[in-house]
């Protein structure tokens, strides 16, 4: 029984389209296409709280999510998009604090990393999709509510005496605003270390000309003209955009999936799970035709393109893994296929890269690949005979923590010795959180072995060239491949898991240090821990308090 079914509560499903929204409005005017944030108050994800005030559980950015991907994919047209709130007087007031106040630790967690997986993807739609998102702040904006609005490129706010944007986790809650508000507040926007320091530690937020000369907001606007501006805004982003207008998308049809006891599985992409082991074994079926020879075709075949069939299971899987089996702590990763196809398909997404599709597509796989790197589970790869860990599948290999590959063959098997083989898609289109390809972050002492390791691009490298070219940990051969693997997951599996979780978020992300590497660095350091301390979370902390008008009394203890 999965962990979420354990409790009594049914298993989250990531699955949704727009007709089954409860609490975003979607609407599409030409270039121009505005997501409305009106969030049911009956509508949570659990019993047991209201969602007033447009704030939001995960539920409603399951839905949030989903609208994001559909904008791309259906809706090549769209250029800008704008978020904003359908409710009068506020804009959103943030994550729900009594969902908060009664979810478990890793379910505060989770959320923090879901909420800001999907504000990044909001950020490289407008960076590499070139639709460009805009806040329309209509109300106090406060939390989660204004990391929102940080999500997009530019922020436009009423300036009406009452709006205002605010970070005040710190003096209402005692935990820190969701780990990525405050990086983007100096990151992204690049405001003065004093001003922020001033901003996040105030209840009451910011407003008018202030919240613009501290880059808090990029423009206000006398809420009589904030609808006419914004347009304005959108259709000026929307100008410089080049995305096709005459385009027509595709459709994101519902996924199929079925769960039965201990076994997840899609058209593409199975998971075997041994609850008892906390290990999920998962196995990815390379395609079985060869790609279409045109771009057009691609579009064509929609969503049943193998490369994009693979992104939508594999990330639901992902989703469904970290929320819903969350005792299943080690994820083994194999493949079965033709190297042939697979290379052909990463062709297909080479030659094709300038068409619209082609690019949502790659951008898609490498957010899947993305969401790998930073959940908290470890991550192993066996690479046997029939296998075909190649180019954008060969990126499974180079994300685990550990890939061991079988030298030779096993007795009996007449299949030939498994084998590697690299293909462009390893050398920039799918790069992780430090900006660098997952074979770059492997070679930080040596970055000159990246360019010799192109010159064996479309090689086949069994378990010795693989070795030397430093694609793989371990090379056993059949004498020994049984048991070193299987004491390996086991003892794995025997770890700690807070010291895992710990050890694998800073070994997975050498090299630079961008934006995103510090959100999911903090939000697996300081949001995990903040989120138990008792100044937070005790049954004197500010969390379990707030609402009560009783102050919390706080452990004055710095460390």
């Amino acid at each position: 029984m999965a962990a979420s079914q354990a409790n009594g509560a049914a298993p989250v499903d990531f699955r949704t389209e727009p007709s089954q929204y409860k609490h975003w409005k979607l609407s599409i005017d030409g270039a121009v296409a505005t997501l409305a944030m009106d969030v049911r108050e009956d509508g949570g994800l659990r019993p047991g709280y209201e969602l007033k005030l447009n704030s939001y559980d995960l539920g409603v950015d399951i839905e949030l999510h989903d609208a994001v991907q559909r904008l791309r994919f259906e809706h090549p047209e769209v250029r800008s998009v704008v978020i904003t709130s359908a409710k009068e007087r506020i804009f959103c007031a943030g994550a729900n604090i009594r969902m908060l106040n009664q979810s478990a630790h890793g379910w505060k967690v989770n959320f923090c990393k879901f909420t800001n997986e999907t504000r990044n993807g909001i950020e490289e739609a407008t960076a590499e999709s070139k639709q460009t998102y805009i806040a329309a702040v209509n109300g106090p904006c406060a939390g989660g509510g204004y990391e929102l609005a940080l999500a997009a490129d530019y922020i436009l706010m009423a300036d009406d005496g009452n709006t205002s944007v605010s970070l005040p986790e710190v003096p209402l809650l005692a935990v820190l605003p969701g780990t990525g508000g405050l990086t983007r507040l100096v990151d992204k926007r690049m405001v003065r270390r004093d001003r922020a320091d001033f901003f996040c530690t105030i209840e009451e937020g910011i407003k008018g000309k202030r919240a613009v000369d501290w880059r808090l907001v990029d423009e206000i606007v006398p809420r009589t003209r904030l609808a006419d501006e914004v347009r304005a805004r959108a259709e000026s982003f929307a100008a410089k955009s080049d995305r096709p207008a005459g385009a027509k998308g595709i459709a994101l049809t519902p996924l199929a999936r079925k769960i039965e006891g201990d076994r997840v599985s899609y058209a593409h992409v199975e998971a075997r799970i041994d609850r008892d082991k906390g290990i999920a074994e998962i196995t990815i079926a390379g395609p079985k035709d060869a790609p279409p020879a045109s771009a057009e075709a691609i579009q064509a075949q929609g969503d049943q393109f193998w490369s994009l069939a693979l992104a939508r299971e594999l990330d639901d899987l992902i989703l469904h893994l970290r929320t819903n089996e969350e005792t299943v702590g080690m994820w083994v990763f194999r493949t079965h296929g033709a190297a042939e196809l697979v290379t052909a398909y990463d062709a297909a997404l080479e030659q094709h890269k300038a068409h619209w599709l082609v690019r949502e597509i790659r951008l898609f796989l490498k957010r899947t690949l993305k969401r790998i790197d930073v959940s908290s589970r470890s991550i192993f790869a066996l690479i046997e005979p029939g296998s075909c860990f190649t180019g954008t599948l060969l990126e499974l290999a180079l994300a685990a923590d550990r890939s061991y590959m079988l030298d030779g063959r096993m007795e009996g098997d007449n299949r030939p010795p498994a084998t590697l083989r690299m293909t462009p898609m390893n050398f920039g289109p799918y790069p992780m959180s430090n900006g660098l390809s997952r074979i770059a972050s492997r070679n930080l002492d040596n970055p000159a072995h990246v360019d010799e390791l192109k010159n064996l691009v479309g090689n086949d490298l069994d378990a010795q060239a693989a070795d030397e070219a430093g694609l793989v940990t371990f090379t056993p051969d059949d004498i020994d491949w049984e048991d070193e693997v299987r004491i390996a997951i086991e003892e794995r599996a025997a770890y700690s898991p807070d010291a895992l979780t710990g050890m694998e978020a800073s070994l997975r992300f050498g090299g630079p240090e961008t934006m995103e590497t510090k959100i999911f660095g903090r939000l697996t350091a300081w949001q995990n821990w903040i989120f138990q301390r008792p100044n937070a979370v005790g049954d004197q902390g500010a969390l379990k308090l707030y609402g009560t008008g009783q102050r919390a009394a706080y452990d004055r203890k710095r460390v």
